[in-house]
């Protein structure tokens, strides 16, 4: 760490915010031209009286399902349509750029399909649990929810997200390079409480879990982690399982990567080897450079992500008081700590953990500093619980190449130009 950059640091730390937006003239801006400042309709800004206040507004259940203003249309799912033949196997992007804290709304959760979603009548829906077990089991959905229940908090995170960056900077946006990840409150019931009432035998060592889907997508799931933490939804905060996120029920995995978070969950089978099916031998493996493959690589590594400045949400402010946002999460764990650099890795500063940390769940990081508009390079590096740190691109091209799709978790560059402006860069 340079001397220069100590001292701008301790000179940032004695600051406020206040003293930020005085120093460079904000609080008289705000004042006296928020017209100039913010946009808009003058009419409707001090010392005027706005139009909403001068008229009644809407009563109450005249939008029976609450949505977001008619302002925040933009904030929205995105896909990339040259990503895939057809939209029916393809993906959606959560706007993390958008977002705070750690939940996503159920109508930003990013979407993946194989066979496009299933419309599924839930009274028609039900779980099949066989193989290997002692007293094999059809529950219906209500059936389901008469076990106890359970609430957990966990990320969920594509294999595939930030697979394009593999090669080099492709999409100049967190929305795309990183928004296959998405993070709720999940309500249903242990799987483990289901496996302890059929009794798996013995020799059961494995979970074939199938889907409803037209794909019928399947995976193998060992017992252990089955076991563990797995557990069988219904709500995804406070309310149903939205279709697109695998209405009536689906599979959680907390931790492991979500091709194994089988929605529309129609089928468990317990068996005493995996599988092998598509999803686990020519899909969702990580092919290295000598051409051999890893295979069942579940565990989703710590990362991180600058969410805001980022491409889709430039500095529009100017110089001063600057508000760094950003997400990290682990499937190990806990995340323990995240730091910022503003020089490309040259400098690493400590960011500021708020609101809950808990396992295997996103967590939302800060930084503040003041900006001389000067040109930055934005990183960020996640550390988690188990000691564990994030790589650079670099080193884990080093060990897996160039010719991986899945579990890119390496560091996040982005360029801050002198305008404001963000673009999606590599360094060296």
């Amino acid at each position: 760490m340079s001397k220069d950059n100590k001292i701008q640091s301790a000179s940032i730390a004695r600051q406020s915010r206040r003293g930020f937006l005085a120093a460079a003239g904000g609080l008289a801006a705000s004042a006296l031209a928020p017209a100039a400042r913010a946009g808009g309709n003058p009419a409707n800004q001090p010392p005027n009286v706005p139009e909403w206040t001068r008229s009644l507004g809407e009563g109450v259940a005249v939008r029976p399902y609450g949505k977001p203003s008619k302002f925040e249309k933009d904030v929205i799912r995105r896909d990339v349509e040259w990503l895939t033949a057809s939209r029916e196997s393809s993906v959606s992007f959560t706007p993390l750029h958008e977002l705070e804290g750690i939940i996503t709304p159920n109508g930003l959760c990013f979407e993946r399909h194989h066979g496009g979603m299933a419309d599924i009548d839930p009274a028609d829906h039900r779980l099949m649990i066989h193989g290997l077990v002692e007293r094999p089991l059809i529950l219906t959905l209500d059936e389901l929810k008469r076990y106890p229940r359970v609430n957990r908090i966990h990320f969920m995170e594509c294999a595939a997200n930030s697979g394009m960056e593999w090669r080099g900077a492709q999409l100049n946006g967190c929305q795309f390079t990183h928004g296959m990840v998405h993070c709720v409150q999940y309500t249903g019931v242990s799987l483990r409480t289901l496996l302890e009432e059929v009794g798996v035998k013995s020799n059961g060592k494995w979970l074939l879990v199938e889907g409803a889907d037209s794909a019928a997508m399947d995976r193998s799931l060992p017992i252990e982690k089955a076991l563990d933490d797995c557990i069988i939804a219904y709500k995804m905060n406070g309310e149903a399982l939205y279709p697109e996120q695998g209405y009536p029920m689906r599979l959680v995995v907390p931790g492991w990567q979500g091709n194994l978070w089988v929605k529309w969950l129609r089928r468990i089978k317990v068996g005493d080897q995996p599988w092998q099916t598509r999803e686990e031998t020519s899909k969702y493996t990580d092919l290295l450079p000598n051409g051999k493959a890893r295979r069942f690589t579940w565990v989703m590594d710590a990362k991180s992500v600058i969410t805001n400045p980022s491409p889709q949400a430039p500095i529009r402010h100017g110089k001063g008081f600057t508000v760094l946002s950003g997400l990290a999460w682990s499937g190990n764990g806990k995340v323990k700590r995240v730091d910022v650099s503003l020089d490309g890795g040259r400098n690493w500063w400590p960011a500021r953990l708020d609101g809950p940390v808990l396992d295997k769940a996103l967590t939302r990081f800060y930084y503040e500093f003041d900006w001389n508009g000067q040109p930055l390079l934005l990183q960020s590096r996640a550390q988690d619980e188990t000691g564990y740190v994030q790589p650079s691109k670099a080193e884990l091209r080093k060990v897996r190449g160039y010719n991986s799709i899945y579990h890119n978790n390496g560091i996040q560059t982005w360029h801050v130009q002198a305008n404001g402006e963000v673009e999606n860069v590599e360094v060296a």
